[in-house]
């Protein structure tokens, strides 16, 4: 039970490690930029914007409550405004905050520039939506267990990052800074898949289950590419730090490949030739010829017999 002392004791000591924080917040440490504190994009803006561009992509799943097949033109207007606006307006912080732009005059010009971005990306959009229409056919061909469609749109958390993932690298093709990232991480948080918004990935793409797939910046994959979940498709090393910026890190998967479950495909150099199959767990760092089937052999098992009556805690791996 708290006594009035107590409290007055706790209350003394929060204000004291307040005063301590707002001192630290001055110290001129990348974790205590106060500058920033509304220079920085909205991120639940920018998360709007995606929402609303889904009810955009695919009008049948991802409506508003007043969709009327009768003013569809109306709503699909009023979406598009409103995403162009707010985007136009989180392009531009970002772009100030990037460059540490602070004139006035500089920070107009930037407003104009990013209403032309978001208009750029919003033109891309029915192009987006011909490639999702690919992989939504990839999907529904390599997935026995899809009943339809619209299931794989609603439910499928592979389709959902690959969904993001095309309107994030439109954005970062147009060289639009932090934002796809932040629609990336979006799309992790969401489904377990981390995509970066710079690699670039070919028609009809599919995501089996998909939990803790990772692929890299300069990743580059082909068409008609199948992976399961837990595939890393990343950096050989990353100890070089920033010198490795802009160099090409991550593999190259050529059309028709299949990468099952758990395996790591990594380094810049490292090609998967077309029509190659990777086996689950595989842990490739050279490149792999075309029409090639790459597994890790089997481990052995060993049974022995036990009594049934036994305790069921009285078992052992043999490795």
């Amino acid at each position: 039970m708290h006594t009035e002392g107590s409290l007055t004791s706790t209350s003394a000591d929060l204000r004291k490690l307040a005063d301590t924080l707002v001192t630290e917040y001055s110290s001129g440490r990348s974790i205590d930029n106060m500058d920033n504190l509304f220079r920085q994009p909205d991120r639940e803006v920018i998360f709007e914007c995606i929402r609303n561009l889904m009810k955009i992509l695919y009008p049948g799943y991802y409506r508003t409550r007043n969709y009327m097949i009768y003013n569809v033109s109306s709503i699909v207007s009023a979406l598009l405004e409103d995403i162009h606006y707010h985007l136009s307006g989180q392009i531009a912080v970002a772009l100030n905050n990037t460059y540490q732009i602070r004139d006035p005059e500089k920070m107009k010009e930037n407003d104009l520039k990013a209403a032309e971005l978001a208009a750029a990306f919003l033109q891309k959009i029915p192009e987006v939506r011909s490639r999702l229409e690919l992989d939504l056919i990839a999907t529904f061909d390599g997935d026995p267990a899809a009943s339809s469609y619209g299931e794989i749109i609603m439910a499928y958390p592979g389709f959902y990052a690959i969904t993001i993932h095309r309107l994030a690298h439109e954005l970062s093709l147009l060289k639009v800074p932090l934002i796809p990232r932040l629609m990336s991480e979006y799309a992790h948080s969401h489904t377990g898949i981390d995509i970066h918004p710079e690699a670039t990935i070919g028609d009809y793409f599919f995501i089996d289950h998909g939990t803790g797939i990772v692929i890299g910046q300069s990743c580059v994959i082909g068409n008609h590419v199948k992976v399961y979940q837990g595939v890393t498709l990343g950096a050989l090393s990353t100890q070089g730090g920033q010198s490795l910026k802009n160099k090409k890190r991550h593999p190259t998967i050529e059309d028709n490949v299949t990468i099952y479950s758990n395996a790591s495909i990594l380094g810049g150099d490292t090609v998967i030739g077309h029509d190659s199959v990777i086996g689950g767990n595989a842990f490739v760092t050279k490149s792999v010829k075309p029409c090639t089937r790459v597994n890790v052999k089997t481990r052995e098992l060993q049974m022995t017999k036990r009594s049934c009556g036994e305790s069921a805690d009285e078992w052992f791996y043999v490795i």
